[in-house]
């Protein structure tokens, strides 16, 4: 299939490695010859504050900028922050989010209170198309709760919506941490592609 454009939302909390996980698309991207743009808007990422990222790639992108409702994909580290970029997102956007709640720091000093969950899914529901999984659990199991993020690249890569293919990803994120967490980036990327394949089925059901 050809890709002209392919437009992700990576969204969650300073810490989570979404800066990470946007650069490891961006490298990807380039290793297949693609043109692309990412994006970094973090404010407070180092104190738990809300982080986004944006990647735009294939071979008709001229311009790092994302209007409302074209994006491929939204992929968020925790449910809130994925509900709050869903500007972004149409019928057939595909969002897919870890159901482990964290409290950004924004909404801690705010004093607002987390919402419900399942409050939080059925409004996304709504917007666009929704995979949950539970990222932190794949993540442990795994070896370290730190690849949270590459257990939603994993996800992401099986959710048909990549110019590339999964192990070309793969390969960039093995390539992006030292040979001894190798095996640990390993299990989570295919903990994730495993995770999305398991709701797929059940939804054919």
């Amino acid at each position: 299939m050809v890709h002209e454009k392919t437009s992700i939302v990576l969204a969650g909390v300073g810490g989570h490695g979404v800066i990470t996980a946007a650069n490891i698309l961006g490298k990807t991207a380039l290793k297949e010859d693609m043109t692309v743009y990412v994006s970094e808007v973090h404010g407070m990422a180092q104190r738990g504050g809300a982080v986004i990222c944006t990647v735009r790639m294939g071979k008709k992108v001229s311009t790092a900028l994302l209007a409302r409702g074209t994006a491929d994909a939204i992929v968020s580290t925790e449910p809130i922050e994925a509900l709050r970029y869903i500007s972004y997102a149409n019928t057939h956007t595909k969002i897919i989010t870890d159901v482990n709640p964290t409290i950004p720091f924004t909404v801690s000093v705010s004093g607002e209170k987390y919402p419900a969950v399942e409050r939080i899914f059925d409004e996304i529901k709504k917007h666009a198309m929704l995979y949950k999984i539970d990222a932190m659990s794949i993540a442990k199991n795994a070896g370290s709760v730190i690849t949270k993020n590459i257990v939603l690249l994993g996800a992401l890569a099986a959710a048909d919506v990549l110019p590339f293919k999964p192990d070309v990803l793969l390969e960039t994120v093995l390539d992006n941490v030292p040979p001894k967490y190798r095996d640990i980036n390993r299990k989570a990327f295919n903990g994730g592609i495993k995770a999305i394949k398991s709701l797929k089925t059940r939804s054919l059901k």
